[in-house]
């Protein structure tokens, strides 16, 4: 459906295209029916679960394990994503819950469950899902690995020479490393670390007849999967399995009659008393140490030929019956990436390699001075497509060498171990410019990287702030303090995504560049207030999060529903959760406004339902691109009511409680016709999608949009980029 009536030259491309792959080798041919998620979700309520659906889109993901039309490898390597998402969500989500029932708290969400209501459910949904993926690895990825002369084979089916070869690297390498631990009254039960993979044993004392148990951690020190010589294949041995078939070695003179694997997750969620804290960074840094010993919460096991081993692993551990996760075929599939990373491109997605954006594409080979192309005009780049490197990076790195700039600004919530704008700002801090980074210590999995980054940061000089007092910093923004003689000018960047040049190959985003003032005197304010002290600012170009976003979010809204019938609201993010929002969109859908939202995580929103969102629909696209940017749009947002015009957002935010209300979020509107018809061509490409989009109903079930031309939107963005490039 056309939806914004922008650009159609996007078509010209879709029709024109040549494959990215090779049609004959079957990778871009379809599902033969329909491909279908069972509803997570039978609550009456107007609002889903926002949990049940969570694993809604992991079960989307794990879908592409499954899809014939991926190539092999990414189908391993989704295995592995599915897996480390739902360790995660354990982690955190269910770790909650699970306080929630343990604090006896009877509070209901707004689908109406109680958290003990919420952790059945979701314990039911995950064993069907958890299912489906010893399934899909079993009789669909592990046979076609082996067809390819990959895959992982046991240990007692090796012939002589392989067994010599591995009784040997065991013998050598990882028998030294080992530490049996005897379970009895004078050995207690160890400890047993987060996600850690582990081998219980059940042993009997041939002289004394007497059963008794010992614990052995995998060690992480080898490779999970260790590869067996040989030319035309490549064949691994699962570390575990090698151990367990040498477990005689380290029990000698015992009866092993039973051996068990199991895995442990634990609460990871961290709890912060930021408004006692002196120092915030100290106070990160003893809660990274209590999180290893967080409560467990999930048992996941191999298949126990008696239980004893298990009854005791549940004693010991404080676990349920209902915390017992067992794993038929592979336990812990996210160590499944070093088959995915095997050197065999024919099983993998098309290389792809960001191109520069045009606006600073290399002029004779000299490089383009980004300060001037910036004072020309404004430019939208959207990575992968467009490269983070070439862009944002260059920006920074030209900063950091020119000597006309007297001070770098930004916010930093996550980057890479190797960071070159990390190195960038050393360079500007020690040629003496004024460099000012806030820091976001909290950021869920990254609080030690991010101290780190820190401290590396304070040697060189960098003025580093930790955020603020009962908020986390969450915004993507940069500014340069630039001395072009007559006046200082302020470049700027305000993204969707991270600082982060490696998944910036990885995730969609967007990334506004810019050097106009109004944008500069925005991002001036927020930085002082955020670094220093401030109440009641104002802003131009930004909406910001937690003052200004929700009221804006809801003005634009509510005046979209003022046009009944010839409304017009698109927004695509990862999370719709919030019920305010979600209430507002209820009632413009009532008005007559048409509704489309690209969510393509969570949403709590329930599209189609009579009384509430007859004109709403809802997709969410995954494939190879992670979908991460944050865009809204409102055909009647901008002007007043007569001479209304549309109104365009980019920014951080998704639609949840935590990002309106608890974080400092940053939303900037996109100016000029030529920006805004590239969000244009971006949202219709996305809305046309008829492979990689699934369609939300009304039930809480998704089905896949198969049909029509079968458009794949990552394919054609890359098309975009490509025909963009050549011109």
């Amino acid at each position: 459906m056309k939806v914004m009536g922008g650009s159609a030259d996007w078509k010209d491309v879709f029709a024109s295209r040549q494959p990215l792959v090779d049609d004959s080798t079957g990778m871009l041919s379809m599902f033969d029916d329909e491909a279908v998620i069972p509803a997570f979700d039978d609550n009456i309520s107007p609002y889903l679960n926002r949990e049940l659906s969570w694993l809604a889109f992991n079960a989307r993901v794990l879908s592409l394990a499954g899809d014939p039309s991926v190539p092999l490898l990414e189908r391993v390597r989704f295995l592995s994503i599915y897996s480390s998402n739902l360790d995660e969500f354990f982690q955190v989500r269910v770790a909650g819950l699970k306080d929630q029932v343990a604090g006896e708290l009877e509070m209901r969400g707004p689908d109406g469950r109680t958290a003990a209501e919420q952790v059945d459910a979701v314990a039911a949904n995950v064993r069907r899902l958890n299912a489906d993926k010893q399934r899909i690895f079993t009789d669909l990825v592990t046979p076609e690995l082996h067809q390819n002369g990959i895959g992982i084979v046991r240990y007692e089916t090796l012939g002589a020479p392989d067994r010599e070869y591995l009784t040997d690297f065991f013998q050598t390498r990882i028998f030294p490393v080992l530490t049996p631990l005897a379970i009895d009254p004078g050995h207690p039960f160890p400890y047993i670390s987060d996600l850690s993979l582990n081998l219980a044993v059940a042993l009997r004392d041939p002289d004394t007849g007497r059963q008794l148990f010992a614990r052995l951690k995998i060690p992480t020190t080898f490779p999970r999967l260790i590869e067996l010589p040989g030319r035309d294949a490549k064949r691994f041995v699962l570390i575990e399995d090698l151990i367990e078939n040498h477990l005689h070695n380290l029990f000698t003179g015992m009866t092993i009659e039973n051996s068990l694997f199991f895995r442990v997750t634990r609460n990871a969620d961290l709890t912060y008393e930021e408004e006692v804290a002196d120092d915030l960074l100290f106070a990160v840094e003893m809660e990274l140490r209590r999180r290893r010993f967080g409560r467990a919460i999930r048992l996941e096991v191999s298949p126990d030929s008696d239980g004893l081993i298990l009854g005791l692993l549940l004693e010991e551990l404080d676990l349920e019956t209902e915390d017992v996760y067992v794993e038929t075929a592979l336990l812990d599939m996210t160590g499944l990436g070093v088959i995915a990373d095997v050197d065999r491109s024919d099983l993998r997605y098309p290389k792809w390699s960001p191109v520069t954006p045009t606006a600073f594409r290399p002029v004779d080979d000299e490089r383009v001075d980004l300060f001037s192309r910036l004072r020309n005009g404004d430019v939208l780049v959207h990575h992968p497509y467009e490269s983070f490197t070439d862009s944002v990076g260059e920006l920074i790195h030209q900063s950091s060498i020119d000597s006309n700039v007297l001070a770098i600004k930004m916010t930093l919530y996550r980057t890479s171990g190797d960071s070159p704008i990390i190195d960038s700002l050393v360079r500007a801090a020690e040629s003496g410019k004024q460099v000012a980074v806030l820091i976001e210590l909290k950021a869920r999995f990254d609080e030690k990287a991010n101290i780190g980054w820190a401290r590396r940061l304070e040697q060189a000089g960098v003025h580093v702030a930790y955020g603020l007092i009962g908020l986390k910093i969450h915004s993507k923004t940069i500014m340069i303090v630039r001395d072009e003689g007559r006046q200082i000018r302020r470049y700027c960047h305000i993204g969707t995504g991270n600082y982060n040049h490696r998944t910036a190959r990885l995730y969609e985003d967007l990334g506004l560049l810019t050097a106009d003032q109004k944008v500069g005197n925005d991002l001036a304010n927020l930085f002082n207030q955020l670094t220093g002290y401030g109440r009641q600012v104002t802003y131009d170009r930004l909406l910001v999060a937690p003052d200004q976003l929700r009221p804006a979010l809801s003005d634009l809204i509510d005046r979209e529903a003022q046009f009944e019938t010839e409304g017009r609201i698109v927004m695509k993010m990862n999370s719709l959760v919030d019920p305010d929002i979600i209430d507002q969109l209820y009632k413009a859908s009532e008005a007559g406004v048409q509704v489309d939202l690209i969510v393509r995580g969570i949403c709590g929103l329930r599209p189609g339902l009579d009384g509430y969102s007859q004109n709403i629909r809802v997709r969410s696209l995954v494939g190879r691109f992670l979908e991460h940017s944050r865009v809204s749009y409102f055909a009647h947002g901008g002007g007043k009511m007569k001479a209304a015009r549309p109104a365009y957002f980019i920014g951080s935010a998704d639609m949840m409680p935590r990002n309106l209300d608890r974080r400092v979020e940053v939303l900037t509107s996109i100016k000029g016709p030529a920006l805004q018809a590239k969000i244009d061509v971006m949202l219709d490409i996305l809305l046309d999608d008829e492979q990689l989009a699934w369609r939300l109903h009304s039930d809480g079930h998704w089905t896949r949009q198969l049909g029509g031309t079968g458009s794949n939107a990552h394919e054609l963005f890359q098309h975009l980029a490509l025909a963009e490039r050549s011109r």
